[in-house]
């Protein structure tokens, strides 16, 4: 692009000078057509092109539409990003820039659907420790070999930006309880403020403006960690834009391509690992300092946790006949003690508690399916004092995962004449020893060549018999120096009194 003072030389010397335009051209070194042109410029010239050249792309055009054709029907959040597209295409052997494949992308998807029209908003700045903005996502991960979609809770402190996310296999209250209390022990303090979405877990009834009723027990949350609870606008997501972008970001940097974990704990352990590392980047406001030097600056302004909520949700439900009760369509053992009565089964994220007399009298680790039946066979033992029966197809019992030396016992005492109440005994007997002593004590038996019950139950006797107590020190002073002699007669002085008393 010729420079301003150029054109204006080649118009003087034209039209001023009457000079000729091959001289011009000549002592310019520019090309006739280019002095021509400039002859008639009275402004300065903006050139344009319709379309930039894309030659190292042009081999890989098809193979690119193809994949943009292809993800195009896919979820939005099953897509490639023109990032990810890009590293595709390198693997393929293009070797082109990145931004001539971020160009083509955008012309194809804007070709494809109109661009939106673009948004105003005022820029915003927060004091350390104000406000922190929440919101869920739905992503798309392999648990355990199993593809699942789950639900990723998502933190986002607005002053230094550090960001928090946790994953969960359903978006329900006592996640939501899970979460905060993740996210405030990894962030070290509690803010000010909490912005949300009008979500059921949290907004119960919306009113005219700003007005929200809250959920009564999401309000306890609020009450034990003194924060204020703010509700955005419906679909106004701009009023907590840092957490929203997040989303969009967590989901490129963290869940594309597909992730693969074993359990939630090992998925959850990683996200909060890669939040630590992504805080290195640069801030985008404070450009000199990283996320990490900011947060370490917004930890000073949170407020101290005293102790993590009790976040459960709780359900009065009736004990079957079976001492079961049902939850999420899943069912939990309680003892049997406790069958056709009432009780408080409390359901955190990660947990089931079940309550009675102001006690806890049963705790399951939480399952996610449908239709799985959860036992602890300690709850049947008193059944089976007087159903001894019940222990061959009782399926607490079938499936019950005891030590080997436990299982070989059991194997040969079910096959001797009243095997079944024997080993009943057994199980009594370990009750209150423990599974640990009654392993030790068939370990001991079959080491030897009687298996039975009742050997069995001697050397847990012996096993939990006390210990003999240490002998005594007795100082010298209080030694005897003359120890008392053994005299017989004195009985023959006890027969003549009462000789003489009768």
């Amino acid at each position: 692009m010729l420079l301003m003072d150029v054109i204006a030389e080649i118009r003087r010397r034209r039209l001023v000078s009457k000079e000729s335009i091959s001289s011009i051209a000549r002592d310019l070194k520019l090309s006739r057509p280019t002095v021509r042109k400039h002859c008639r410029t009275e402004r300065d010239p903006v050139y344009r092109r319709d379309k930039q050249p894309t030659p190292r792309l042009g081999a890989f055009q098809e193979r690119l539409e193809a994949w943009l054709r292809t993800e195009r029907l896919l979820p939005k959040a099953q897509r490639r990003t023109a990032r990810r597209l890009f590293e595709g295409l390198q693997s393929e052997g293009y070797r082109g820039a990145y931004d001539s494949v971020q160009r083509f992308v955008q012309r194809w998807k804007s070709a494809k659907s109109g661009a939106p029209p673009a948004q105003a908003f005022v820029p915003l700045a927060f004091s350390p420790g104000e406000v922190c903005q929440f919101d869920w996502s739905h992503e798309h991960v392999e648990i355990n070999g199993v593809m699942q979609t789950i639900k990723v809770a998502h933190f986002r402190l607005t002053f230094s930006r550090q960001m928090f996310v946790a994953a969960y296999p359903r978006e329900t209250q006592e996640m939501v309880f899970d979460a905060h209390n993740r996210a405030f022990a990894f962030f070290g303090g509690v803010p000010e403020r909490m912005v949300y979405d009008n979500l059921k877990a949290v907004v119960e009834t919306i009113f005219t403006g700003k007005e929200r009723l809250f959920n009564r027990r999401f309000m306890v949350l609020a009450n034990h960690y003194l924060f204020e609870p703010v509700a955005c606008t419906p679909a106004s997501g701009w009023e907590k834009g840092q957490v929203e972008n997040q989303v969009g970001n967590i989901r490129e940097w963290l869940f594309t391509p597909l992730a693969r974990f074993s359990s939630f704990e090992a998925l959850n352990e990683w996200l909060a690992t890669r939040c630590r590392e992504l805080a290195a980047r640069k801030h985008p406001v404070s450009t000199d300092r990283s996320i990490a030097a900011c947060f370490a600056q917004e930890q000073l302004s949170l407020r101290h946790i005293a102790a993590p909520f009790d976040g459960y949700v709780e359900h009065m439900l009736r004990v079957s006949s079976t001492c079961l009760v049902v939850l999420d369509r899943n069912r939990y053992s309680v003892p049997a003690a406790f069958a056709g009565r009432a009780v408080s089964v409390r359901s955190t994220a990660t947990r089931v508690c079940v309550v009675a007399d102001g006690a806890v009298i049963a705790e399951h680790a939480r399952r996610f399916g449908r239709d799985a039946l959860i036992c602890d066979p300690w709850h049947y033992l008193s059944l089976l004092e007087r159903k001894p029966g019940a222990l061959r197809n009782g399926v607490p019992f079938r499936e019950w995962d005891l030590p080997v030396a436990i299982q070989l016992v059991r194997d040969r005492i079910l096959k001797q004449p009243k095997g079944d109440r024997a080993y009943v005994e057994l199980l009594v007997m370990a009750r209150d020893a423990g599974l640990e002593a009654l392993q030790v004590a068939c370990e001991l038996v079959l080491e030897g060549r009687v298996v039975t019950a009742a050997v069995v139950m001697n050397e847990m006797r012996r096993l939990l018999a006390p210990t003999s107590p240490a002998p005594l020190t007795i100082p010298d002073m209080l030694k005897l120096q003359h120890e008392p002699l053994a005299d017989c007669g004195r009985y023959d002085h006890l027969r003549e009194a009462r000789h003489v008393l009768h």
